[in-house]
């Protein structure tokens, strides 16, 4: 079962303060010790919404897109990890460990959701051809 782990963005990283060399040490440590079990599928920062951008899908079809910043902090990613493990049992106990990953050791929220697997589509055509093109590999 794969698993997003998703880092909630903090005002310091949408302002694109760099973490420190202790946190990064403890960020690559524990993905390391992930690595290790076996469990790690990939995991980055992301740059500050300020260089990202939005396509909007209108009901007419019409598409727009929209430049950032984006000012609800809490709605953005700063990170992720893809872990891939066997129950949502050990996924709950690999991110009880995740370290905090505040830049200043404050407050921050990580959220983990589980990825569909394409049987969950069922034997459509669709998720054949998925599964054809390397989808979920």
């Amino acid at each position: 079962m794969k698993f997003l782990i998703i880092v909630k963005a903090t005002k310091d990283s949408e302002a694109g303060v760099m973490p420190s060399e202790k946190l990064m040490a403890e960020m690559i440590g524990f993905h390391e010790e992930m690595a290790k079990a076996g469990i790690l599928v990939d995991g980055a920062g992301l740059r500050p919404s300020r260089d990202a951008w939005r396509i909007r899908y209108a009901k007419n079809g019409q598409r727009s897109m929209v430049d950032g910043p984006f000012a609800e902090t809490k709605e953005l990613v700063a990170g992720y990890t893809i872990i891939d493990v066997k129950s949502r049992e050990e996924a709950i106990r690999w991110t009880k460990r995740y370290p905090n990953p505040s830049i200043d050791g404050g407050e921050a929220e990580i959220e983990v959701r589980p990825f569909f697997e394409l049987e969950d589509f069922g034997d459509s055509p669709a998720a054949k051809r998925g599964a054809e093109i390397g989808l979920q590999k």
